[in-house]
C-alpha cells in the first residue's frame, strides 16, 4: 500500500467541487443581498439623524414649557 499513490475517486471530487461551487455561488449573493440591505439603512440613518435630533430639542421644550405651567399654575392657585 505505500508503494501505490494516493488516488481520488473522480466523480467524488467532481461532486465536491460542484458543492463547493454552488455553496460560494450562494454565500456570495446572500452578501451582495446583506451588503445592499446596509446601504439603504444608512442612507436612511443618514436622513433620519437631524429629525431626530430636532424632535429631541421638542422634547426638552415640551418638558421646559409644562414646567413653567406647572408654576404658573401654582402661583395663581396661591392668589386664589
Amino acid at each position: 500500500m505505500a508503494d501505490r499513490p494516493l488516488q481520488i475517486d473522480r466523480t467524488v471530487t467532481f461532486g465536491l467541487v460542484l458543492a463547493i461551487l454552488i455553496q460560494t455561488a450562494g454565500a456570495l449573493l446572500w452578501a451582495g443581498a446583506a451588503e445592499a440591505r446596509l446601504a439603504t439603512l444608512e442612507t436612511q440613518a443618514a436622513v433620519d439623524a437631524p429629525i431626530a435630533e430636532r424632535l429631541a430639542r421638542l422634547e426638552e421644550q415640551m418638558t421646559m414649557a409644562r414646567q413653567s405651567l406647572g408654576r404658573i399654575e401654582t402661583r395663581l392657585d396661591e392668589k386664589k
